[in-house]
C-alpha cells in the first residue's frame, strides 16, 4: 500500500521544489513542498498571494508546479505563472487521475487532489507549458463558442421540428423556438465575422487558413475552428506529439495469450480538434480520390467503417502538419498513392460529388 501524501518525496530528481494547484471555479488548493494544502481566491489577488508563497519556498527557480487543465478558470493561472518565470505544467486530467489511481487515493477532495498533483510534479516527467499568443487565445474562445452555438442550434432545430409535429403544443411554443432558432444564427454570424477579422490580421494565422481551405472538405466553418485548436500548440510539436495531442494515437491491448481487443484511439487529447476533423475527413472520403482510395483500401483489409474514418482524420493532420511546415497547398497524391485500375475508378465518383 502507498504511503499518505504527506510523507512522500517533497522534491523532484532534480532538487526543485513540487507544487500542486487543484483549480476550481472559485477556490486554489495548493500543495507547496512538505507543507499541508492551503487555499487561495482564483482572483488576480489570489494569484499575486501564490507567486509571493513560491517565493517564500525559494522563488520561482527553485519550483515547478503541475495543475490540471481546466480550461478558463486554469488559464489565467498559468499565465501568470509563466511571466513571473515560475515553471509550470498542464496536465491532462484523465493523466492525472490514472495516476491518483495508480497511488491508491480512494478519497478525492480538493485538498488531497492538489497533493496527487504536487506528487505528479516530484515523480512525473515535468513538460514545460508554453502559452499561446494573445491571438490564439482570442481564436479559440471565438472557436469554441461559435460551436457550442451551433450545438444549440441544432438542439432548438429538433425542438422546432417536434413542436411543428404536435397539434397540443401552442403556437406561441412555436413562435418563441423560432425566435430563439433566429437570434442563435446571427450570433453565429457575428461570431464567423469576428473570427475571420482575426485571422486576416495575423499574417500566420490567414497563410494557414488559406493553406487549410485549399484541402477537401474544409469549409470556412471547419477550417476556423481546426485553425484555432492547432493554434494552441507549442512550434516545436512533431507529428506524433499532434496525433498523440489529438488524441488520435491508437491504444493496444494485448495480454499473454487470451486477450487480443482491437486497437482503438487513445482519446486523451484535444476532443475539440478530433470534433473539428471529423466532418472534413467524411467529405474528403467523398470528394477526394486519394483519401477516398485510402479509405476504401482500409476497408478491404477488414476495418471497420469508423476505424477507417479516423485514420483518414489522422491523414488529413498529417497534411496539415506538412502543408503548415513546407508552406504548400494540399497534395492527397503525397498521402496515398492509388493504383491505376483505382484512379480509374474513382474519378466518376468524384465528378458527381
Amino acid at each position: 500500500m502507498s504511503k499518505p501524501p504527506q510523507q512522500r518525496p517533497v522534491r523532484t530528481a532534480t532538487g526543485l521544489i513540487p507544487c500542486g494547484i487543484e483549480v476550481s471555479h472559485h477556490t486554489l488548493h495548493v500543495a507547496l513542498g512538505p507543507y499541508a494544502p492551503r487555499s487561495f481566491d482564483n482572483t488576480p489577488a489570489g494569484h499575486q498571494a501564490i507567486l509571493r508563497a513560491i517565493d517564500q519556498a525559494g522563488g520561482p527557480g527553485r519550483v515547478r508546479v503541475v495543475l490540471e487543465a481546466t480550461g478558463r478558470y486554469s488559464l489565467d493561472l498559468a499565465l501568470t505563472l509563466h511571466g513571473a518565470r515560475v515553471p509550470v505544467m498542464v496536465a491532462n486530467p484523465r493523466a492525472v487521475r490514472h495516476f491518483a489511481v495508480a497511488l491508491m487515493e480512494r478519497s478525492k477532495t480538493d485538498p488531497l487532489d492538489a497533493q496527487v498533483l504536487r506528487e505528479y510534479a516530484a515523480r512525473m516527467p515535468f513538460q514545460k507549458w508554453q502559452p499561446p499568443s494573445a491571438t490564439a487565445l482570442k481564436l479559440v474562445a471565438i472557436a469554441r463558442r461559435w460551436g457550442a452555438v451551433t450545438e444549440m442550434i441544432t438542439a432548438e432545430k429538433n425542438r422546432l421540428h417536434a413542436a411543428s409535429l404536435s397539434g397540443a403544443l401552442s403556437g406561441y411554443v412555436r413562435l418563441e423556438v423560432t425566435r430563439s432558432l433566429q437570434n442563435l444564427q446571427r450570433s453565429v454570424a457575428r461570431l464567423q465575422r469576428a473570427a475571420e477579422a482575426l485571422i486576416s490580421d495575423d499574417a500566420e494565422l490567414f497563410e494557414r487558413y488559406q493553406l487549410l481551405r485549399s484541402i477537401p472538405g474544409f469549409g470556412p466553418t471547419s477550417a476556423v475552428h481546426v485553425l484555432a485548436e492547432l493554434s494552441l500548440l507549442a512550434p516545436d510539436l512533431d507529428i506524433r506529439q499532434w496525433v498523440a495531442t489529438a488524441g488520435l494515437d491508437p491504444r493496444h491491448c494485448d495480454s499473454g495469450t487470451s486477450v487480443h481487443r482491437p486497437a482503438r484511439i487513445s482519446k486523451l487529447g484535444n476532443a475539440h480538434l478530433r470534433h473539428a476533423l471529423y466532418m472534413p475527413a467524411l467529405v474528403a472520403i467523398q470528394h477526394q480520390p486519394h483519401l477516398r482510395g485510402f479509405y476504401l483500401h482500409l476497408l478491404e483489409r477488414g476495418k471497420a467503417k469508423m476505424q477507417a474514418v479516423v485514420a483518414v482524420m489522422r491523414k488529413l493532420l498529417h497534411a496539415i502538419y506538412g502543408m503548415f511546415h513546407h508552406h504548400q497547398t494540399f497534395d492527397g497524391s503525397k498521402l496515398y498513392a492509388l493504383p491505376e485500375t483505382t484512379s480509374a475508378a474513382l474519378e466518376p465518383a468524384v465528378a458527381c460529388a
